[in-house]
């Protein structure tokens, strides 16, 4: 069936995998099932396999008769269910909105109804990468590389209780891997296949609270009208409330416009910078008192939440490269309780070309590792500005940077190092990340890199505040 030895091992040891767990006559449902191989290997009663991949469905219908295949992507799902089992063999790799599909899955399941993920350890990245290039093995669509955290992450999102996660095959090769299963839970972090069961639990209610999207600019004009348009209505009601950094490109014109032309929807603006006040003069004011003038995101959040009405806050970047549709996304997971800060997460699904330079990927990475350290939270993106918590919250927030001061620029890190200290549980939601299409970035790489590990030696020194004996 397989002519390469290496996918020979690995498949074996998946049908065996699927096999252990999904006793013989069950109703089950296959995403990504290809020829159908592992479907009729499982023996159902009533067997349904979807694949994007009519030649394989084809392949499939001619190969297991007995069984239902469709011709679908997984993503427009169209199948009649319940199912006693749902079977994921490889499948998220190439999954365009993971949480999506977990929240279609749900309406074919009952409580009874186990999901069986398998997927290839994140740790082998390169190396599978490098089989694909050399054709030992079929190149994945869009790749998302998934952590054991990142799954887990994901099945609580879409109210799933996992009841066991696993992993399997030291070694893909036929002779070795049976000696890698004598020592599998050993080498736990090594395998390749990470396995994953899990089944719905009842959702708790949606809370509904007001909104206030904070939209901190400067020299945005471009981006305005998108961010008015695209921002949703969420919960009882939902404020965009935009904070200008002292525009010159006509920022806030634009700003004023959409006011005028969309009178149903709550937009408010204030200014980070006293506009009658003359530069000149506020210049002279910052030299008497020793205070610099108000600049920076940082000080756009802070000023927004203190005037926001809402009682959920939600930052969106005006660059808009965190799609302004991603937001409920971030709005259930608060008001379900399923996390108390909801920080979100760019390094999940590939970005589009051009959203990042490769260097600001590896810092991403890098400071995630640290900062992760330092919160005592998972934490896979520390840098995306998308962050989304209650209002009653920000006074417990803040009071982390009453205590070490004032040491962060751009408002992402006070605001988590206020969550962890405070006790939240951060959870990530994952976001595609998206190319600017207007203006230019705010980042410098040199300089604001420099800041970010002034910032890991601040956290160092704070310690004491973010992992109090109490929490």
């Amino acid at each position: 069936m397989y002519a390469n030895p290496f996918a020979r091992a690995y498949h074996s040891r998946m049908k065996q995998l699927f096999k252990d767990a999904v006793p013989e006559g069950m109703r089950v449902l296959e995403l990504g099932c290809g020829e159908g191989h592992l479907l009729a290997h499982l023996q159902p009663s009533v067997g349904v396999g979807v694949d994007r991949d009519g030649g394989a469905i084809n392949q499939a219908r001619a190969n297991y008769p007995e069984l239902t295949f469709h011709v679908q992507h997984v993503e427009e799902l169209d199948v009649e269910g319940p199912f006693d089992a749902v079977i994921m063999a490889d499948l998220l790799v190439s999954v365009e909105d993971i949480l999506e599909l977990f929240q279609k899955l749900r309406s074919l399941s009952t409580p009874q109804t186990r999901w069986l993920i398998a997927s290839q350890n994140a740790l082998w990245q390169g190396i599978i990468n490098l089989a694909e290039r050399l054709g030992l093995k079929k190149v994945a669509q869009n790749s998302n590389w998934l952590s054991n955290s990142d799954m887990e992450n994901l099945l609580h999102l879409a109210d799933m209780e996992v009841h066991r996660s696993t992993s399997s095959l030291l070694f893909p090769v036929p002779v070795l891997s049976q000696l890698g299963r004598v020592i599998e839970p050993l080498t736990y972090p090594l395998n390749w296949i990470m396995f994953f069961e899990a089944s719905p639990v009842e959702p708790p209610p949606e809370e509904q609270w007001p909104v206030t999207v904070l939209v901190p600019t400067r020299n945005e004009a471009g981006n305005i009208r998108d961010a008015v348009e695209r921002i949703p209505e969420m919960g009882s009601g939902t404020e965009i409330l935009f904070v200008d950094g002292n525009s010159t490109d006509g920022t806030q014109a634009e700003i004023e416009k959409m006011m005028e032309e969309y009178p149903h929807r709550n937009i408010r603006l204030i200014h980070q910078v006293e506009v009658d006040e003359p530069e000149d003069a506020a210049m002279a004011r910052a030299q008497r008192t020793g205070k610099m003038l108000p600049q920076g995101k940082a000080d756009a959040v802070r000023k927004g939440f203190r005037a926001a009405s809402g009682e959920v806050l939600m930052i969106c970047d005006a660059d808009l490269t965190v799609a302004p549709e991603d937001l409920p996304k971030f709005y259930r997971a608060l008001a379900t309780g399923k996390g108390g800060f909801i920080n979100g997460c760019r390094l999940l699904y590939p970005m589009e070309d051009g959203a990042m330079k490769y260097i600001n990927l590896l810092g991403n990475k890098f400071f995630s590792v640290a900062f992760t350290w330092l919160l005592g939270h998972y934490v896979k993106d520390t840098l995306c500005g998308t962050k989304v918590f209650r209002k009653s919250h920000y006074d417990e927030i803040m009071a982390f940077r009453e205590k070490v001061g004032d040491f962060d620029p751009f408002g992402d890190f006070e605001l988590l190092f206020g969550a962890a200290a405070a006790g939240l549980k951060i959870i990530d939601m994952p976001i595609r990340y998206r190319r600017r299409l207007y203006g230019q970035p705010k980042i410098e790489n040199f300089k604001h890199s420099i800041l970010l590990f002034k910032m890991i030696g601040r956290g160092i020194l704070s310690l004491p505040y973010l992992r109090p004996d109490n929490r």
